[in-house]
């Protein structure tokens, strides 16, 4: 009667077991393929301009000048390189020591108000559409911009404010995460040292955190380096190197959403565009690469 009646239950457990097996299998190989399908794609139609059309390589990366439709025409995507780095690394730079200081906050000062308040607050601004943060930049940083520097608002400070309160809360998050992580002996030891709260916050917390913190650092710039629509709004998409902070210019993703719609598949212009686009996921493999060498430099 035990054997008779524990077989169900056992053929039962192998292909609940089985399916499980299968399934996620499955969803793996459906991820995989997915995204070298993606890569393939990209890749093909972004080194086209090279291969079939003859554009040459370095005046893609090294020429300022932006000119689709001239005779002959000009693809200079220089400007856009590094409106889309300025633009980024401004970003971290702001919204970094904010997320780093709100993150410090919640865990080690003022644990039980910035989890009940604070912490909501920022996972908040997570889930605000990026039209939204583009459309207030507009109305808000742009004219207080207009008035307090020479300009019209519009440029790299503008659109680093706005991609540095979008990526606040990706920062804050990992950092908090990797501060709650940290062994409370590590603490308990320095202020048996007889350091104070804040030497043991500045020499022995953020020390020994710094690479999970970087990680949180970078996952942000990667954001804000393929964020489109809210830059785009209060950038000026303006194909030329600015001279200053608060002068138009142009990013990769901006120009992308602008001029994809208008194009041809498979003439020069589009082609041209699909390299862009390329640059762009190969930048986002740099920064993952630099996310993992992040991780094994913190589990070290």
């Amino acid at each position: 009667m035990i054997q008779s009646g524990g077989k169900p239950k056992v053929k039962k457990h192998i292909v609940e077991e089985w399916t499980g097996k299968i399934f996620t299998s499955l969803c793996i190989v459906l991820l995989v393929v997915t995204i070298f399908s993606m890569v393939y794609f990209v890749a093909t139609r972004g080194l086209s301009s090279f291969f079939k059309n003859g554009i040459n390589i370095g005046e893609v990366f090294g020429s300022t000048s932006w000119k689709p439709e001239g005779e002959p025409p000009v693809f200079g995507a220089l400007p856009f390189i590094i409106g889309s780095f300025s633009t980024s690394i401004l970003a971290a730079l702001i919204a970094a020591p904010l997320g780093i200081c709100a993150a410090l906050l919640m865990v080690e000062i003022m644990p039980k108000f910035g989890r009940k308040y604070l912490q909501p607050t920022i996972e908040l601004l997570a889930g605000i559409p990026s039209v939204v943060y583009g459309f207030v930049g507009l109305s808000v940083i742009v004219p207080l911009y207009r008035d307090l520097f020479p300009g019209q608002g519009l440029g790299i400070a503008a659109g680093a404010s706005v991609l540095s309160i979008m990526i606040l809360p990706t920062i804050t998050s990992i950092a908090t995460d990797a501060l709650a992580a940290l062994p409370s002996g590590l603490k308990e030891g320095s202020y048996a040292l007889g350091a104070t709260r804040w030497q043991t916050l500045y020499r022995t917390v953020l020390p020994t955190t710094m690479p999970s913190l970087l990680t949180g650092v970078v996952l942000g710039m990667a954001r804000a380096f393929g964020e489109a629509l809210a830059v785009q709004m209060v950038i000026g998409n303006a194909p030329h190197i600015p001279s200053s902070l608060f002068e138009s210019t142009s990013t990769l993703t901006s120009v992308i959403t602008l001029s994809m719609g208008n194009t041809v598949m498979g003439s020069i212009q589009n082609n041209v565009l699909w390299t862009l686009a390329l640059i762009l996921m190969l930048m986002t493999f740099v920064f993952v690469f630099i996310v993992r060498w992040l991780e094994r430099r913190a589990q070290r």
